[in-house]
């Protein structure tokens, strides 16, 4: 992997909207570890960015903006909050975009989604497949509205010379990840419910749907080391994957989490519930050729490496 560029860091005021998030906290350690004049991070109560006088004050006499904020969750989240899925997501964005413009900063780096890409893209994912097809139905309002912040980057840097970018990070998981239920991605649902079966005594799980979509999965410690390499080495208008280039079965996966966490019993699959996006594996080609990224972090490491922090955090959460 391509090293940092301290240099780069040493006098940038550097705004992370999501800082205290899950990819956001990772991303902020390491950025503090490049000692960069100042690294803000906005908490959403103090300054909510659905509102434009909140953006218009975070962005502020800073060099680089690295917009990590969304509304995130797993499909059952998705199904049951499209409106606001769409709209906090997409105002943000465009507010935020449009208020750094006019501070006068020097970079804007936008995190889209996979969720961008159609519901049935060839795999790999390639960056020029993103606009040949509608995104998978049950988080397209989400996938859309990251979408069209490519949009906004490309316009702002044809019309304003702005200098803006955008990056597509697959499906993240690590310590710190979000365990609630109701709105966890899958990783940390399957491990929440196979702690949760293991504790009650029960022989069984229940996964949604038949397991035979697949996914791709990027370690969020690699994912921010993505974005900072990103943020100090590429300046070009066209988005770029983030993401391991393996793909592993829903089926393999719920196996891969009851295997290290010592679960037995059976694995039940509820096909009345919807499977997501049929395949999902990146090309990451272009990431590694732009500013040097290749993932680091091997899934069965990874995966270990997250059921170890729950089982030490559970309590607190």
């Amino acid at each position: 992997m391509q090293k940092f560029n301290r240099t780069f860091w040493k006098h940038k005021k550097v705004l992370v909207t999501g800082g205290s998030g899950f990819l956001g906290s990772h991303l902020v350690n390491l950025l503090k570890e490049l000692d960069p004049k100042e690294v803000f991070t906005p908490g959403s109560f103090q300054y909510d960015l659905r509102n434009l006088d909140a953006c218009k004050e975070v962005v502020a006499d800073k060099d680089i903006i690295i917009h990590l904020a969304g509304i995130v969750g797993g499909i059952g989240f998705n199904l049951t909050n499209p409106a606001t899925m769409f709209y906090d997501n997409l105002i943000m964005g465009i507010q935020l975009m449009e208020q750094a413009r006019l501070a006068g900063v020097k970079k804007f780096v936008a995190i889209g989604t996979i969720c961008a890409y159609p519901k049935f893209t060839p795999i790999p994912f390639k960056e020029e497949d993103l606009w040949n097809g509608y995104p998978e139905g049950t988080n397209a309002p989400y996938g859309l509205a990251k979408k069209m912040l490519l949009v906004q980057t490309q316009a702002y840097r044809k019309q304003y010379n702005f200098n803006a970018i955008y990056l597509l990070p697959v499906n993240l998981y690590g310590p710190g990840d979000n365990f609630d239920l109701q709105s966890a991605h899958v990783v940390p649902s399957l491990i929440r419910k196979v702690d949760n079966a293991l504790v009650q005594g029960e022989n069984q799980i229940t996964v949604w749907g038949t397991g035979r979509p697949t996914r791709e999965f990027l370690y969020v410690e690699d994912a921010a080391k993505g974005i900072l390499l990103a943020t100090q080495a590429y300046d070009k208008p066209d988005p770029v994957n983030l993401g391991s280039g393996m793909e592993v079965s829903i089926r393999e996966l719920a196996e891969k989490i009851c295997g290290i966490m010592g679960f037995r019993g059976e694995i039940v699959f509820d096909s009345s519930k919807p499977d997501g996006q049929p395949r999902r594996r990146l090309d990451v080609t272009k990431a590694k050729r732009e500013f040097g990224f290749s993932a680091t972090t091997s899934f069965d490491k990874g995966l270990k490496k997250i059921i170890e922090w729950y089982r030490n955090n559970k309590g607190k959460l």
